[in-house]
């Protein structure tokens, strides 16, 4: 890791701007279970991530990154998550990874919260300029115990290079797939490659922005039963999920999908 500075920006001041989380749940389909539910950045009142992500900046991009991990941790032990919490970082942000995953364990386990539960989701969609370095990334944090994700999958600069150099526990579908799926046979074509690519590699795939009981259907159909989106509930400020208040479609998936 000589070649990255030290985390110079991982440093303990404070941000000049508050914000919290909604939470939004990934169901298994198949088992009618909430399967984690992901943290989605919002202002203190519950204003849209914009409002928060305007204030990000390169003097505080490194200080932002690490209090949204323990902001999230925080949140959901409060709330009694009981399953899995996903939370996005920004690859770019990250120079020394066993430095600046340090206050992520500490608050962890200042609120009792299983590492093993922790998924990281990196956004795919960003620039990544060394996939090799994301890999170094996930691989020292699956070290610990975390999850990881690679999230807008299909969106963005890595593609299947970086899944030619990582595997990660969970693939997310980019939403732009997803979207009207059912209406579109080369987004349908290109769903079930990915399925059958993350079949052979044991890796779970999780479709995102999933909003109309069609796309689910084309979806269950292609294997996937693992889905996100307004279709089963939206993102609950400070709120958590509960399997017999979502809203479940009415189909039957497919038994052959393995995720």
């Amino acid at each position: 890791m000589s070649d990255h500075p030290p985390c110079a920006g991982c440093s303990g001041q404070p941000l000049a701007f508050g914000f919290s989380y909604a939470y939004q749940p990934i169901v298994d389909l198949a088992a009618r279970q909430i399967f984690a539910h992901e943290a989605l950045v919002r202002g203190p009142a519950g204003e849209g991530a914009g409002t928060v992500l305007a204030q990000v900046n390169a003097d505080n991009r490194y200080r932002f990154d690490q209090a949204c991990r323990v902001r999230a941790i925080e949140t959901a032990a409060r709330l009694g998550m009981q399953s899995r919490l996903s939370i996005n970082f920004l690859p770019n942000a990250i120079q020394r990874p066993d430095l600046c995953i340090r206050s992520t364990l500490e608050a962890a386990r200042l609120h009792g919260f299983p590492l093993e539960r922790i998924i990281f989701e990196s956004v795919e969609g960003e620039r990544i300029a060394d996939a090799r370095w994301l890999a170094e990334v996930f691989r020292e944090w699956q070290h610990h115990g975390f999850l990881t994700a690679i999230d807008d999958f299909g969106a963005g600069y890595a593609g299947l290079n970086l899944l030619a150099d990582f595997q990660p526990d969970l693939v997310k579908l980019d939403m732009g797939l997803v979207r009207a799926v059912h209406r579109h046979p080369a987004r349908q074509a290109i769903v079930r490659g990915v399925a059958r690519i993350c079949e052979e590699l044991d890796i779970p795939v999780v479709a995102e922005g999933v909003e109309e009981l069609d796309e689910a259907r084309c979806l269950s159909d292609a294997g996937i039963r693992l889905m996100q989106g307004f279709l089963f509930c939206r993102p609950l400020f400070e709120g958590v999920g509960e399997a017999a208040t979502l809203a479940w479609p009415a189909l039957a998936p497919q038994a052959g999908g393995r995720q």
